[in-house]
């Protein structure tokens, strides 16, 4: 294998490229579902292949196969030299890379709990758990999605720059989708994941299903308890999840160097955020949010990037003021500076585009009660059932799946569905206290064309903003 990869790297030097680089990636795992207690079979994952990308007279070319044998490697790297001939002789500017210093290194995730050594039976145990936890609940809850999920990516990436970059992951995830039918009603607790890179012994530590038991009672209770929120402008406490959601959408996304270049605005949408904005003030001087892939066992980890560059957290907003944008080496060059290893790929046979990882508020002084204590009317938004952003990032809302009503000070019944309209400059300027405590929520961030959709981390800490609009 690190035999093909070298040998594409020589191969389309030899063909005229002023750049090549190779990356092979293997992946191999598990996936399993339960519905309403019943197992709904295994599915097996087992894929691997080598993407060839090269630039030649500015032009660039991409090529994948995966049969890695060298005659199908050479054809493949003959492909993507001739895609980047082709688009040398009509793109109006070339493109060129920042220079950049590059590593031989080797790195792997290591598992307390392997779960290559469990048995696909001894997996749904954890599925057991959960159902186990809600059905002795004594809380109607008809619809129970489960599903178990297990991988390792196992990567090797070269260029003609120096890099060897050798890599494997681990990543396991859970998640659920359950409906609770009370009286009449049903509220939902939409796929809800918990998710790392390692272990087994991370879910353990987790544990989804005493998560899954507390939403199920909280989803009761906002049937048998839910009033309607208040109207106008009032206090908004947000909790880590809804701060996630938050900072992903409304900064994550925008800060992404090809969206604001405009490459992505056919595909996932523009920004509203120009290059010149460096510098510019976005929010309070309590909010700083950070973009991390490097936080040990996190859904979204990495150390280095899929063009070899080692990773490190960027500091998208630091005290309100926007400081860094999310860069390959492509977007590096056009702003003369580094890329900070933000190219992402999310298999051999995609080429690497401007991602997240890992997207948190960072920690205030605050602890959540001196945050609600001199509230005297306002909603504490604990979790979402809904987002709405607009293409450019700006006008956005969220509504509240769980949520409480906050009077004078205190944290009072259950509120349905508050609605929080707000734009991205609005909701980061009425921040005026954020929380000292961390949390994080997994998803799965869709982007490009064809589509990949990678693993990233969203959350940070509680925040408090002052007098903005909530609807219902």
């Amino acid at each position: 294998m690190h035999e093909l990869v070298e040998f594409a790297v020589e191969k389309a030097l030899e063909l005229g490229a002023e750049y090549a680089e190779a990356r092979f990636e293997e992946h191999s795992g598990v996936n399993i579902v339960m519905k309403n207690g019943n197992p709904e079979g295994v599915g097996i994952r087992a894929d691997r292949g080598i993407g060839v990308r090269v630039l030649v007279n500015g032009g660039m070319g991409f090529a994948s196969t995966n049969v890695l044998r060298k005659e199908s490697v050479n054809e493949a790297v003959k492909k993507a030299v001739k895609l980047a001939k082709a688009a040398s002789k009509v793109r109006n500017i070339p493109i060129k890379f920042s220079e950049e210093r590059f590593h031989e290194v080797y790195y792997e995730v290591r598992m307390k709990k392997d779960f290559r050594d469990y048995s696909g039976e001894e997996k749904m145990e954890y599925l057991r758990l959960i159902e186990e936890e809600v059905l002795n609940s004594g809380i109607k809850v008809p619809m129970r999605f489960l599903s178990y999920q297990d991988w390792i990516a196992h990567k090797y990436f070269v260029n003609n720059e120096g890099a060897k970059v050798e890599s494997v992951i681990p990543r396991v995830s859970i998640t659920y989708n359950l409906v609770v039918f009370e009286e009449g009603q049903v509220e939902q607790a939409p796929f809800v994941q918990t998710a790392f890179t390692g272990g087994l012994e991370l879910i353990e530590r987790a544990e989804p299903w005493k998560k899954a038991l507390n939403d199920v009672k909280a989803l009761q209770r906002l049937i048998k308890e839910g009033k309607k929120p208040p109207e106008g402008k009032v206090d908004v406490v947000i909790s880590p999840e809804v701060a996630g959601i938050a900072v992903h959408e409304s900064v994550g996304h925008p800060y992404e160097a090809d969206r604001i270049f405009g490459r992505e605005a056919a595909q996932a949408g523009e920004s509203f955020v120009k290059p010149d904005m460096l510098g510019e003030r976005i929010g309070s001087e309590a909010v700083t949010v950070i973009e991390d892939p490097t936080i040990p066992n996190s859904w979204g980890f990495y150390l280095y990037d899929d063009e070899g560059i080692k990773a490190r957290p960027r500091y998208l907003i630091k005290d309100g003021i926007i400081t860094e944008f999310l860069m390959n080496r492509e977007y590096a060059y056009y702003l003369d500076t580094n890329s900070n290893a933000a190219a992402r790929a999310i298999n051999y046979d995609r080429e690497p585009i401007v991602r997240m990882a890992n997207t948190y508020l960072a920690p205030g002084d605050y602890s959540f009660e001196e945050l609600i204590e001199d509230v005297k009317l306002g909603v504490y938004m604990v979790s979402f059932n809904e987002w709405n952003i607009d293409d450019r990032r700006y006008q956005q809302r969220y509504i509240g799946r769980e949520a409480y009503l906050i009077e004078n000070g205190e944290i009072k019944h259950p509120v349905r569905r508050p609605i929080l309209e707000i734009t991205t400059k609005g909701l980061w300027s009425s921040v005026d206290a954020v929380g000292k405590e961390v949390e994080f929520y997994p998803g799965t961030c869709g982007k490009g064309e064809p589509g990949q959709g990678v693993p990233v981390w969203m959350g940070g800490a509680s925040a408090r903003l002052r007098d903005v609009v909530l609807r219902r």
